[in-house]
């Protein structure tokens, strides 16, 4: 989602996949993304990137929120190989060698490669038990959200 508008809240919910806040405070225009794993494949980051360039966004700032990490992520090795002929940075092993993406580091490059700066203030939700993670916890884990308002100047 993007927006211009002052008073609108923009929010962000996951439990594991990847939530990025975007800012451009010069030009007032900002941004939330989920990216998950299709997402991430799909280029929503790049399209959402896009369409604040097209509002006038120029220095655009992105914070990388929790997710799960690329050492936790374990996925078929046919899905590694799907998501990473699209985002090399995707590709990874889990901790205990098995396939695994990154999407953290996907949605990083993905941000870098489109111009912003990037502050990660992630942490691995599968790992951390004061996050909430679907993969951990199931239909019963809560979710997180990452929200961003653009208030008028005073």
């Amino acid at each position: 989602m993007v927006t211009a508008t002052y008073d609108v809240a923009l929010c962000v919910r996951v439990a594991d996949c990847v939530p990025v806040v975007l800012a451009d405070v010069n030009s007032g225009v900002l941004g939330v993304v989920h990216a998950g794993r299709r997402g991430v494949t799909a280029g929503v980051v790049g399209a959402t990137i896009d369409t604040m360039r097209a509002r006038g966004g120029e220095e655009i700032e992105a914070w990388v929120g929790s997710h799960v990490c690329g050492g936790c992520y374990e996925v078929p090795a046919k899905m590694r190989a799907e998501v990473s002929a699209a985002v090399p940075a995707a590709y990874s092993c889990t901790t205990w060698g098995t396939p695994a993406l990154d999407l953290g580091a996907a949605v990083t490059r993905q941000l870098e490669e489109s111009r912003c700066r990037v502050s990660d203030v992630s942490g691995c939700t599968l790992e951390s038990p004061d996050l909430f993670s679907y993969r951990r916890d199931g239909a019963r884990s809560g979710r997180f959200a990452g929200i961003v308002v653009l208030k008028p100047p005073t």
